[in-house]
């Protein structure tokens, strides 16, 4: 932030002592631009307004991905198959699950598995396997007269499983009811919001993230997730109630019941898998519009686009779905105290208010009303209850009542309250079982992390060597899968952009203008203009579009050796306009801390990121500069340093010139490039995003769609280079050079070699401009 208060007294410094004011004449063709405000203020004011409609659209254009067919059962159930597919992938359940072989008791020489009993029912410590090295681990409540109904009982994240199965203090023990009832329970440990286990001692890392979000920052980068772990670890509980099913000889029904975390694990849990015959779900289900306020274990990419509760709940249809608005779950206002790092992403949870449940509610019961009317009995119900007791307990004796009612089961629920006898674990930790289930999902993913090249691999084995012009081709329909399913694609800005200029400054050499430009409805793009001072009316120059970084403005890219950014950009917009080149600077949306990171929560619910709406300010830009008389549209370079590389690698490559619309001709990467899929998910690595306060920055299954190598290959046969110091804290030269040598390999097999090019230099995170800016006056065509 100071940064950008130093900018805006420096622009303001120039138009005094220039001489400059805001009253002069914009640039020909253009409006004078009369804004009062910092333009990045604007900017990301105007991003949010224009995500927070797109969320609120959301809901009205969800249908067009739904072809429901109510005429049977049988049909309707086919009609959503692909959508249940499609939320299976965005929740990241994709991985085949290991064979049910029956519930492990967990037992040794000096501990019985048993761990308490009375006369209705025991205890039992159990696992079972998950995915491979992976296991869920819990408790198996066994009734002693014959199961009614088998059980997966979530807990809310903070609850253990002996706390709902009456063994700890706790004032929801629904667990323990439902065994009282007669059902046989499984109750899975989930990942708590504790901290205390996100953490690298090995390397001196230790972090307030929760073990959610601990998980969730590196499963997210490679298509996987928190949520769709957990989810998984309910199927194989399911799996092994059916197989108890089978050895039984019983058709028992499988129900899925949950409180808050755990109740939304129930309800996508039943999305995906019609063997659960009934879902309750309690004080979890809710319009969601504000899921960028929740915890960020809760973004799902994409999701809102197709799902929001309503249409998950149709997932369930025809089967039971018990919905309570319960007062008295867990509320969360944040992230845990600090311990060591204090990094974790702000977001609440809150009581679901019966009002905004009952509008979610009136969405989902058409299902069920439509197939009732061709079906009839096959149908079951979709109920909800509201717990109006301040203080009442979720899933009481009342409603598990009801849900066996439902299913037209007895309740053998004794009339008194019965006690449960003490755990009789004299060595148990209810920490060491989190911490395995925390290592297991680290070590689990961290192994993806190591095999995701080959898809990547797979995927860019469809371009094209054998030669230039076909490998052009055959990348085309790889940019825009890529750019879709990477960064998100918004339809191309059609709105008349209105450029409104003013003087920023002005030396002996050039001239500056601010620039401001329509991109969509409250979206702009703006930037500074330098136009050299010895331009001819007739003559036509390139251009080099230079980038600034994370928390900069345009400014620091040009001013001088006095100036706070002047370590990190050495004037490179300055020094390239010295060199005869137009020079823009823009202005990205990277500003504000959490400003800009709240706009990538408010967007990633429908499959958009800060660069959805970053690739088309610059495709306006483009044309914007395309129109100006001493422009040769065919000659605009991009060079962007540390976040401004980030662009460097994702802008480019999704905008090559066509007959249709301008682009940029070169890219160099300064300062950014890496083995970007490892810095952001890597366990072990120092400078790993893992370990940093960018919490916004990981990108949905980059890890099997693109990374650098793969963006950089997208480039063909446009010139590409990196900039690389020795020092620079973001990576290490061994990941810099190994993933670029995937671009020159690339570059080479297709004969244009001498396009693409790295500089290491010994110096730190900087512009070194020495080989690039050789690079730009050799590709642009023109002299130094």
């Amino acid at each position: 932030m100071m940064r950008g208060c130093f900018a805006s007294f420096l622009a303001t410094f120039f138009l005094l002592t220039c001489g400059i004011t805001q009253g002069s004449e914009p640039l020909p063709g253009t409006q004078p631009l009369t804004i009062d405000r910092p333009a990045d203020v604007i900017m990301v004011e105007g991003i949010q307004r224009f995500a927070l409609g797109e969320l609120e659209r959301s809901r009205s254009l969800r249908q067009s991905f739904w072809k429901r067919d109510y005429s049977s059962v049988d049909a309707y159930l086919a009609s959503i198959g692909p959508n249940r597919e499609r939320f299976r992938q965005i929740i990241g359940a994709v991985d085949a699950r290991e064979q049910a072989r029956g519930l492990e008791l967990i037992a040794t020489t000096m501990q019985d598995a048993l761990v308490a009993e009375n006369e209705f029912f025991s205890i039992h410590a159990v696992r079972w396997p998950v995915l491979e090295g992976v296991t869920a681990e819990g408790l198996l409540l066994k009734p002693r007269s014959q199961a009614v109904a088998r059980v997966v009982a979530l807990a809310d994240a903070d609850w253990t499983p002996e706390m709902i199965s009456g063994l700890a203090e706790c004032e929801c023990q629904f667990a323990a009811e439902l065994a009282l009832s007669g059902c046989e329970v499984l109750v899975p440990t989930l990942i708590n919001r504790d901290s205390k286990f996100s953490r690298n001692d090995s390397i001196g890392r230790a972090t307030n993230l929760t073990h959610r979000e601990f998980i969730y920052r590196q499963a997210f980068e490679l298509g996987r997730h928190i949520i769709g772990y957990e989810v998984q670890k309910v199927l194989a509980a399911v799996d092994q109630l059916s197989l108890r099913n089978e050895q039984s000889g019983d058709d028992l029904p499988i129900i899925a019941m949950g409180v808050s975390e755990g109740g939304l694990l129930a309800m996508y849990s039943a999305a995906i898998d019609d063997r659960i015959t009934a879902t309750v779900v309690s004080g979890y289900f809710d319009q969601r519009q504000k899921v960028w306020q929740e915890p960020i274990y809760r973004n799902v990419w994409r999701l809102l686009a197709e799902f929001g509760d309503a249409e998950i709940a149709s997932l369930i249809a025809p089967r039971l779905l018990y919905i309570e608005t319960s007062p008295s779950i867990p509320e969360i206002t944040g992230p845990p105290p600090t311990k060591g790092r204090n990094i974790a992403a702000p977001g609440t949870i809150r009581r679901p208010d019966a009002q905004s449940v009952a509008i979610e509610v009136a969405r989902a019961t058409e299902p069920w009303d439509k197939l009732k009317e061709t079906a009839g009995q096959q149908v079951k119900n979709l109920i909800t209850s509201r717990a109006d007791a301040a203080g009442q307990p979720p899933l009481s004796p009342a409603i598990i009542g009801n849900v066996l009612r439902q299913l037209g089961l007895a309740d053998h629920r004794p009339p008194t309250t019965v006690a449960i006898g003490p755990d009789r674990r004299k060595a148990f930790s209810a920490d060491d079982r989190q911490a395995h289930q925390v290592s297991e999902l680290v070590e689990y993913t961290q192994r993806i992390l190591r095999h995701c090249y080959r898809d990547r691999d797979a995927r860019f084995a469809k371009l094209d060597r054998s030669d230039l012009n076909k490998c052009i081709e055959s990348a085309k329909p790889l940019r825009e899968e890529v750019y879709t399913e990477l960064i998100g694609k918004l339809p191309t800005p059609s709105i008349d952009p209105n450029p409104r200029t003013r003087v920023v400054l002005e030396t002996e050499r050039y001239r500056g203008y601010d620039v401001m430009l329509d991109v969509y409805p409250d979206v702009i793009a703006s930037g500074i203009l330098l136009l050299p001072k010895n331009l001819k009316p007739d003559e036509k120059r390139p251009v080099v579009v230079c980038q600034h970084g994370l928390e900069g403005t345009p400014m620091d890219t040009i001013s001088g050796p006095d100036s706070p950014g002047f370590r990190a950009y050495k004037s490179f917009s300055a020094e390239l306009v010295d060199r005869g080149f137009i020079v823009y600077a823009p202005q990205n949306p990277y500003r504000g801390y959490d400003a800009f990171r709240t706009l990538q929560r408010q967007s990633n619910p429908l499959g958009r990121s800060l660069f959805s709406y970053i690739i088309p300010q610059h495709l306006v830009t483009l044309r914007w500069l395309a129109s100006l008389p001493n422009v040769d549209k065919e000659r605009i370079g991009f060079y962007g340093l540390s976040y401004g590389g980030k662009t460097a690698m994702r802008v480019p490559p999704m905008l090559p010139p066509t007959d249709a619309e301008p682009g940029y001709c070169l890219s160099i990467c300064s300062a950014d490039f890496n083995e970007w899929v490892a810095k952001n998910a890597s366990y072990d690595a120092k400078f790993s995003y893992l370990w940093t306060i960018e919490y916004e920055i990981f990108e949905w299954n980059m890890g099997h769609v693109a990374n650098y190598a793969e963006l950089g290959m997208l480039m063909t046969p446009r010139p590409f280079m990196v900039e690389r110091g020795h020092d620079d804290g973001v990576g290490i030269d061994e990941w810099v050079a190994w993933e670029y040598a995937k671009i020159r390999r690339h570059y080479n097999k297709l004969g244009i070699g001498d396009r693409t090019e790295i500089e290491f230099f010994d110096g730190p995170h900087t512009i070194n401009g020495q080989g690039t800016y050789d690079f730009l006056h050799r590709h642009l065509k023109w002299p130094k």
